[in-house]
Order: C-alpha cells, then sequence, then structure tokens
C-alpha cells in the first residue's frame, strides 16, 4: 500500500513539473509572438495617419465642390495641378505662422488625375496679428511641371514660383484677375467662409516619410505623379471627389 501512495506521488509531482514546464515554454514563445503583434498593430496606426489625411482631403474637396461660391471653372480647366491640405494651422501673436500636412495630385495626360503625394506646407509672416485658426486650404497650379519637377523635395511659394488669392465664382467671368496670369491660385475655407488667401513665402515640402509609409520604401513623388491606377479605396474616393469640382 505505501509504495502504491509513493507511486502515486511520483506522478503527481512529474505531472506539476511538465506543467511547470510547459507554462515555462508557452511565455517564451508567446513573447516574439505577441511582438510581431505589436509590430503590426505599430504598422497599421502609421498607415492609418496616411489613409487618415486622405480621407480629410476628400472631405474639403467635397465640401468646395457643394459650396455656392467656389473656384472658377474656367481656371479649372486650366489647372495642371491641385494641392489639398485639410485642417491647416494658421496662428499668430505679433509673428504669424502656418503649419499643415496634405497632398497633391496632377493632371495625367488623358485628364484624369494621378495617385496622390504627401506633402507639408509651412510659412510665417509679420505684423500685428493673434489668435489660432484652422482653415482648409485648396491651392490650383497652372503647370503641373513646378509639382513634378521639384528636386531638392521643396520650394518657396511667392518666391520660387508666383502666387496669388484665387479669384471666387463658378463662372468663368471671375469679379477678380480675369488674365490668370500667376502660376498658383490659393482658396481656403474657415467656418463657412469661402475666401481666397495670401500664402506668399510658405514652403511647400514633399513628405518622403508619408509616402514611404503608404507607398513603400524608395517610392518616389515622381513615380507617384506618374501612376494614375490605385485599389487603396481612399485614394479611389479622393479622385471621385476631384471629378465633382
Amino acid at each position: 500500500m505505501l509504495n502504491h501512495l509513493r507511486l502515486e506521488l511520483i506522478l503527481v509531482m512529474n505531472s506539476i513539473q511538465q506543467k511547470s514546464m510547459s507554462m515555462k515554454m508557452l511565455k517564451l514563445l508567446s513573447v516574439p509572438a505577441l511582438m510581431s503583434v505589436m509590430l503590426i498593430l505599430v504598422s497599421a496606426t502609421e498607415l492609418s495617419k496616411e489613409a487618415e489625411r486622405l480621407q480629410n482631403a476628400t472631405k474639403v474637396i467635397t465640401t468646395f465642390a457643394n459650396s455656392d461660391e467656389s473656384i472658377p471653372q474656367e481656371l479649372l480647366k486650366q489647372s495642371e495641378g491641385l494641392v489639398i491640405i485639410p485642417k491647416m494651422i494658421n496662428a499668430g501673436l505679433g509673428i504669424g505662422g502656418k503649419r499643415g500636412k496634405g497632398v497633391a495630385v496632377v493632371k495625367l495626360p488623358d485628364g484624369s488625375w494621378s495617385n496622390p503625394v504627401f506633402i507639408t506646407l509651412t510659412g510665417g509672416s509679420f505684423g500685428f496679428q493673434i489668435g489660432v485658426q484652422s482653415v482648409d486650404l485648396v491651392l490650383v497650379f497652372k503647370h503641373k511641371g513646378v509639382l513634378t519637377k521639384v528636386k531638392n523635395g521643396d520650394f518657396t511659394i511667392g518666391g520660387d514660383i508666383s502666387a496669388a488669392a484665387g479669384p471666387v465664382g463658378r463662372s468663368s467671368t471671375a469679379s477678380t484677375d480675369h488674365t490668370l496670369e500667376a502660376e498658383v491660385y490659393s482658396y481656403s475655407r474657415s467656418r463657412g467662409l469661402f475666401a481666397g488667401i495670401s500664402i506668399n513665402g510658405s514652403n511647400l515640402a514633399i513628405d518622403k516619410s508619408a509616402i514611404a509609409n503608404f507607398y513603400g520604401a524608395n517610392t518616389t513623388s515622381q513615380q507617384i505623379f506618374e501612376t494614375g491606377k490605385s485599389s487603396s479605396a481612399p485614394v479611389v474616393e479622393l479622385k471621385s471627389a476631384l471629378k465633382g469640382l
């Protein structure tokens, strides 16, 4: 009887040891598994930032298209490029500043829009000013070469290229600047107010980090500007909104 009890005790102890070893192995195996899951989640979060930017740009274009006062059709017909910057921060306390992240598209030879390139805009101004304002900004480019041939990744609006506050009105008889001689025309919307806005002195730069996150490493802005095909839902939705301008 005593031997039988000893045997049962040994079996129980072996079972406990095996379970303990299994738990340790499970913990060891779960560490790389958890790390992999965390890396996937981080990547998805980074990607969603670019997708969200595209979705916000689509909302801006849709709002502009449905506005009673909008970009003149004559100007849109002549344009070869657009920059859309949702919720650009325009702030000032003596010295003013602008900062926003958006996307740029250009017209392809068949008249359709290219895939969007991620960009940033920064600028400053002097004079008495105070307050913070968030505005949706759209820049209309007469020639796409200004955007597609950027070699150093940035340029200054009003310095490297001429810029003007855009005329307002759907018809071709916009009340201001009939000649449309500037290279870039700027439009903004804030709290329902639609109007041209001055952005001279602002710097427009290619957002290479966002491009790498969304399109993949080693993808260039020139390659994106030359491409019109995309299966990405945010890109497809943006292009659909652009057709409604």
